[in-house]
């Protein structure tokens, strides 16, 4: 015996398109794991950049001058890669936790941004290391250019 549905008792079937779990990235795990790799990396690089500061500041007391000399603007350029070094550090920080949030909700796009700002401002520290190097008297370090 076959008893009339109520029409108020039938509720319509939903769409659950909406509950449909997220399909995840099946390259999931080896983008954060690249993200991750190039987040050391760029530490690694940050940290170079302080220690070549230091080196930079630190050399004339290693080599001092045979005459001596006042401290000049080698102080200058030291401090510059420190501070690059720094600023690395701490973009490189924020970097990753963006491309981590990318990932997740894959969205990632690479900026090319980055590499462009950096490029340069290697380029310009290169440029005062250069500068520096060969504007320091040959004499005055006891090295003569010819012999």
């Amino acid at each position: 015996m076959l008893l009339p549905l109520d029409s108020q008792e039938v509720q319509p079937i939903e769409d659950h398109k909406a509950e449909k779990p997220k399909h995840l990235n099946p390259n999931r795990i080896r983008d954060h794991l690249a993200n991750e790799r190039t987040y050391l990396s760029w530490m690694r690089s940050g940290i170079a950049l302080m220690g070549f500061g230091v080196l930079i500041v630190r050399m004339r007391i290693l080599h001092p001058p045979i005459a001596p000399q006042p401290p000049g603007n080698g102080w200058k350029l030291g401090l510059a890669f420190s501070i690059v070094g720094l600023l690395a550090v701490l973009l490189s920080t924020q970097h990753y936790f963006v491309v981590r949030n990318d990932i997740e909700e894959d969205t990632y796009e690479p900026p090319d941004r980055w590499v462009i700002l950096s490029t340069l401002a290697v380029l310009f520290l290169g440029l005062g290391v250069i500068y520096y190097i060969f504007s320091f008297p040959f004499e005055m370090a006891g090295v003569g250019l010819i012999e």
